[in-house]
């Protein structure tokens, strides 16, 4: 059984100078009570940074809820940012130094991120040394298939090269958000051909092969799947090779803001028309939660699907899920932005559970999550609205959900669940 998390009020890390005692060491909390630093690692600027400060917003408040308490650990909250001013986006070096400086901190025993599973491929190895842990890292987005599964060579081992794991994660992998997509784009878009693109990245590349890989399974003809230049000044002359292809779909496996996405959906609405007419257009999670995205004119009639259930669902549905979006709202005046700041909220209740069920080491804390029966949050309590099981030998979810969305307004609008056969 999981020991009940009780609530945490959120205060602002400051410098903790602390006798350490291992990684995870612990300074005393007001009431005697030994003081843990939990961390997220987000983009902060460039266009994630609304949809990144929703996710931070979203735990400072749960951690508020639950009166700063994990067990009989004080918990406090920093933050790191992966993102920096010149790109706008994650930063493979920003990743790196990030990964040694949660090492550094002593009191840190546990890492809630990353957003990007290419970021979490740098950090994840680093963590995994600390020869005080390994140091359990628990994503809200990470869906690379290769982080918990073999999929490219040499995955999942490469990132754990202690020999035990300590990466898990909330959300479903890309293998089951491309079946998705392939079998919404079959079913319900009609689609004959598609011409897949993708930002040649981590996470672009993985999830452009799961989906073509599904389309082809499921009647669709795939043209291509074909590597765009991220830096190029536009793509015109892409746009108008799609065209005499005869495509009735382009999907786009990336991040928006990483792979251009802004040029790109603006091209493809100059020389293929709209999203609602003979070419339709789908992107992935790595295209959710960007205002920047939504403001454009041309992103309207975009499909979107994530690995995991729309806010508008959970609104409707009676439950931890409900109650605490109507807090959020309450106490910011606004919903989250994008997908994935309620999973951000789930992610640290996996941590919290964790740290209670511990003695207040990283390796504690780790072992909680990957020894034993692992971790699971039960649905009366879970934010998600259902349990959240964390399979000890791999570090994923129970949870295959599948989100599908249309952008209409400049809103993202929840469209259906996307079930997988």
């Amino acid at each position: 059984m999981v020991k009940p998390v009780r609530a945490l009020a959120v205060v602002v890390v400051a410098t903790l100078a602390v006798a350490a005692c291992g990684g995870g060491s612990s300074s005393e909390g007001g009431d005697g009570s030994k003081t843990l630093v939990i961390s997220t690692d987000l983009p902060m600027q460039g266009s994630n940074k609304d949809a990144s400060q929703s996710t931070v917003d979203a735990i400072k408040l749960y951690l508020e809820q639950q009166g700063n308490k994990a067990g009989d650990y004080t918990i406090q909250l920093k933050q790191y940012d992966d993102s920096t001013a010149a790109t706008g986006a994650w930063d493979p070096a920003t990743c790196s130094k990030n990964g040694t400086d949660h090492v550094a901190n002593t009191n840190e025993v546990a890492v809630m991120g990353t957003l990007n599973s290419g970021c979490a491929k740098l950090i994840v190895p680093t963590l995994n040394q600390d020869p005080d842990g390994p140091m359990l890292m628990v994503s809200h987005a990470n869906t690379n298939v290769g982080l918990t599964q073999k999929y490219d060579p040499g995955e999942p081992e490469k990132y754990f090269p202690s020999g035990e794991r300590s990466f898990a994660r909330v959300v479903t992998t890309d293998d089951t958000q491309g079946l998705a997509d392939a079998q919404f784009a079959a079913e319900t878009l009609k689609t004959k051909s598609v011409y897949v693109l993708n930002d040649n990245q981590t996470y672009g590349q993985g999830v452009a092969k799961t989906f073509a890989t599904a389309a082809q399974a499921a009647g669709i003809k795939v043209i291509a799947n074909e590597a765009i230049d991220p830096k190029a000044a536009n793509y015109t002359a892409l746009m108008q090779k799609i065209k005499s292809s005869g495509a009735d779909l382009i999907f786009m496996g990336g991040v928006y803001d990483a792979g251009n996405g802004g040029q790109v959906i603006k091209d493809k609405v100059s020389v293929l028309g709209k999203n609602d007419g003979k070419v339709k257009f789908m992107a992935p999670d790595g295209w959710t939660g960007y205002t920047d995205f939504l403001k454009q004119p041309e992103s309207e009639g975009v499909y979107l699907s994530f690995a995991g259930l729309a806010s508008d669902v959970l609104l409707k549905t009676p439950g931890a899920g409900q109650k605490f979006l109507e807090a959020y709202k309450a106490k910011y005046g606004a919903d989250p932005v994008g997908s994935y700041p309620l999973y951000g909220v789930a992610a640290v209740q996996v941590i919290l559970a964790a740290i209670a069920k511990s003695d207040g080491t990283r390796k504690g804390v780790r072992d909680a999550v990957f020894e034993g029966d692992g971790i699971t949050i039960p649905a009366a309590e879970s934010v998600l609205g259902k349990d959240i099981k964390i399979d000890p030998a791999t570090g994923d979810t129970n949870n295959k959900d599948i989100s599908i969305e249309l952008v209409k307004s400049g809103k993202e609008t929840f469209l259906k669940a996307q079930a997988v056969s």
